[in-house]
C-alpha cells in the first residue's frame, strides 16, 4: 500500500470514530484530551463535534493552522511524556491520542508511557481512541466500526 493510501485509511478510520463516537457514545463529563496537535485538523473537528467541552490539547511545538490554535490555557507544549503526567487525575471524559510514527522502533518508545498515562487521565467510563495500541489493565477494549481495520485504529473504555 502506498503512503498516500495508508494516510488517507488512518484519516478515513480517525474520521469514522470520532464520528461514531459523538453519534453513538454517551460520554461522561470532563474534558477531552488531543494528544498530538500537528496541524490542528483533529482539534478542529473535535471542537465543532463536542462544543462546549474543554479540549486540551497536547504537542512538543504548535504548528498548527492559526485557524486551529485552542485558546490560552488548553494548549500545554513540551514533551508529551512530561507535559501529560501534571494532567493525570483530571477525569477526561475522552482522550484522542494519534501520535504514532510509523517507526516500530520509536512507536515502542511510546508505548512505554502513553498507555499508563492514558488510563491515568481518564475518567471512570472514559473513552480512548488512538493510532497505536493501548493495551493496559484498567482499559477494555471496544470494536471499532466494521469497515475500519481493527489493527488501524483501537478504541477503548476505562473500567
Amino acid at each position: 500500500m502506498s503512503r498516500l493510501d495508508s494516510f488517507i485509511n488512518r484519516m478515513t478510520a480517525q474520521r469514522d470514530m470520532l464520528n461514531a463516537i459523538r453519534d453513538r457514545v454517551a460520554l461522561p463529563d470532563g474534558p477531552i484530551l488531543e494528544i498530538g496537535l500537528g496541524n490542528g485538523r483533529t482539534f478542529s473537528h473535535l471542537r465543532e463535534n463536542f462544543p462546549g467541552r474543554r479540549i486540551v490539547v497536547f504537542d512538543r511545538q504548535m504548528l498548527a493552522h492559526k485557524s486551529s490554535v485552542p485558546p490560552e490555557g488548553d494548549l500545554v507544549l513540551g514533551e508529551i511524556a512530561e507535559t501529560g503526567k501534571t494532567y493525570i487525575g483530571i477525569g477526561a471524559a475522552f482522550v484522542h491520542a494519534d501520535i504514532g510514527t510509523g517507526d516500530p522502533e520509536k512507536d515502542a518508545v511510546t508505548l512505554t508511557w502513553l498507555p499508563q498515562m492514558v488510563v491515568g487521565m481518564l475518567a471512570s467510563g472514559g473513552y480512548a481512541l488512538s493510532g497505536l495500541p493501548l493495551e493496559m489493565p484498567g482499559l477494555e477494549r471496544l470494536p471499532v466500526e466494521a469497515h475500519i481495520d481493527p489493527e488501524r485504529y483501537y478504541f477503548y473504555r476505562k473500567a
